[in-house]
């Protein structure tokens, strides 16, 4: 998507029916991320594309349906320019010219088609990374020693085992008591060999029902489906009919998956790998381009639940602040026109632990997409954004409201930083800040201004007239809230539904023309924190933004205006 919207033709070939990966309904995986961070900073939830999609889900899917999550993003797609969709697609075989990928053979099951992509730029998302590795490219599978990286948390020897990957299922209650009979492939689940892996609710599937690989993880996968299915009944078994939980007797399986979700395979080397070291003690980069820390790192045990000697996972240490991610972890080393997003980037076994994340994954998509059109722009290779262009690069994620931690923005094009703004009530933060460079609040740190009472007079002037077509503001989504939909009752029970009350829903923006307030364009039902008011050029030296409505608050909250 930020490909496209930075005017790069794109195509997305998904090898599955629907979108999200491990977020879709096939596997159930909640949108996790920095959020976590909620019960000490609680400013840190991702924006840009990611919550961009997950607020529309709350907006037109308040019923938490995974079916219709799944359809949230085919619409989300579907309807964005210069982008085809291909899905049920594998891309199978990459045909080299030197270095460089001149194309894409794949293959689309449902209608039995060879099809044969060629691009400038190809970016592998897919996880296991099967059109990279045909290319050559340089990937790692496994766990490094404790020497090479000097990560303390890391074997003292390196070897072959990778992160597994687990079933999920998702249960009802019936209203009358139900019996459980188990299918002929389950595999007893014994307790006494749990070494930690508790049933602590029954709602959802237990991330621990996990299998990993020494060797290869992508060539057991089937096998491991098998078994995983298997270790998951059993464990449901023990549930229903062990005596151990009386409150399961009105419980039924309502959704069992048959897709593994996968935390790790290969890690596909670029001109950096992030280690445990860069994130611990917070290592900045100039080339950053997205962040994590939310989430602890988290590795989970060789062997998954074979493995009875270990804890199914080590929560090695939590973070105190925001790590980045460097550029140079998201392009390949060797390959000239190749990057990654997601959990295929360069970083070692223990980074991965804590950038594995889909909301981070996301993030770093975003920066492959906006940077792959910059290729394209400025026809060069990804290496050659990196050397050249990742002042530019940081100001365009920056614009489309993502955030970069200690990189404020500095748009020269941003008529905003030249007009003195001015607001008719104030309650909190001052307008200063809205042309600061941060667009939302920090540890310690407010960049926002609050009204009091809405449709609040705010007024942008300049002292001399100028060309404007087009006014950006970034509205307040609630960062301290979980929005991501969620598998367990429990968590979902405690969001707040639909839409996030402090955002902005109607808001319009006039220009003073000839001594005349002329209204330029008006965006109502609006479901973005990124709301771009677009309108025929004009020339002037005042506006008016007009903050007619939020979905609830009484005041309205802006932490950033842009006008080009």
């Amino acid at each position: 998507v930020s490909a496209a919207r930075h005017g790069a033709k794109t195509v997305l070939v998904q090898n599955r029916s629907v979108l999200g990966g491990n977020a879709s309904s096939e596997i159930h995986v909640p949108i996790n991320g920095s959020y976590h961070f909620k019960n000490k900073f609680g400013v840190d939830r991702e924006t840009g594309i990611v919550e961009e999609i997950q607020l529309e889900n709350r907006y037109y899917n308040v019923q938490n349906s995974w079916e219709v999550w799944d359809h949230v993003m085919y619409d989300y797609v579907t309807r964005q320019e210069n982008l085809t969709l291909m899905l049920n697609t594998q891309a199978m075989e990459a045909v080299m010219d030197g270095n460089s990928i001149k194309k894409a053979i794949c293959f689309q099951m449902s209608t039995e088609s060879k099809i044969i992509i060629n691009a400038d730029i190809f970016i592998d998302c897919s996880g296991d990374g099967a059109l990279a590795a045909s290319a050559g490219a340089e990937y790692r599978s496994g766990r490094e020693g404790k020497a090479e990286f000097n990560e303390k948390y890391a074997p003292d020897e390196p070897d072959g085992w990778v992160m597994g990957d687990s079933i999920q299922f998702s249960s009802k209650d019936m209203g009358y008591p139900v019996p459980f009979n188990p299918p002929s492939f389950t595999i007893k689940y014994d307790p006494s060999k749990a070494n930690k892996r508790t049933i602590t609710q029954l709602s959802c599937g237990f991330w621990w029902v996990e299998l990993g690989s020494d060797l290869d993880i992508v060539d057991v996968t089937e096998e491991n489906r098998h078994k995983l299915l298997g270790y998951l009944y059993g464990a449901w078994d023990y549930v229903k009919n062990s005596g151990k939980f009386p409150e399961a007797a009105n419980l039924v399986l309502d959704w069992v998956g048959s897709v593994p979700g996968r935390r790790e395979s290969r890690r596909f080397m670029g001109d950096y790998i992030l280690n445990e070291n860069d994130l611990t003690k917070f290592t900045h980069f100039d080339d950053a381009i997205a962040y994590g820390g939310g989430w602890s790192l988290d590795e989970h045990c060789p062997g998954g639940i074979l493995n009875d000697k270990e804890p199914a996972s080590y929560f090695h240490q939590r973070f105190e602040k925001m790590f980045e991610i460097p550029y140079r972890c998201i392009y390949s080393k060797n390959i000239d026109n190749l990057m990654f997003a997601g959990r295929n980037v360069s970083v070692t076994h223990i980074a991965l632990s804590a950038t594995r994340l889909i909301a981070i994954c996301g993030l770093v998509g975003q920066a492959a997409g906006t940077a792959a059109a910059m290729c394209m722009e400025y026809k060069t290779s990804p290496r050659g954004v990196y050397k050249k262009h990742i002042p530019e690069l940081q100001e365009r994620l920056l614009r489309d409201d993502c955030y970069i931690p200690n990189r404020p923005a500095n748009d020269g094009a941003d008529l905003a930083r030249k007009a003195k703004i001015e607001a008719s009530s104030t309650t909190s933060g001052n307008v200063a800040l809205l042309t600061d460079g941060y667009s939302r609040d920090e540890v310690d740190r407010i960049h926002h201004w609050q009204s009091d009472g809405l449709n609040p007079d705010l007024i942008l002037s300049w002292d001399k007239p100028v060309s404007l077509s087009s006014v950006e503001i970034k509205c307040d989504s609630n960062l301290h809230t979980e929005i991501q939909i969620h598998p367990n009752i429990e968590k979902r029970r405690k969001q707040r539904p639909g839409m996030p009350v402090e955002l902005v829903k109607k808001v319009s923006v006039e220009a003073e023309v000839n001594g005349v307030w002329k209204e330029l364009t008006e965006i109502d039902n609006n479901l973005h924190r990124l709301i771009k008011l677009e309108f025929s050029p004009v020339r002037t030296s005042k506006i008016r933004l007009n903050l007619k409505e939020t979905y609830g608050a009484s005041d309205v909250r802006l932490f950033e205006v842009r006008c080009y």
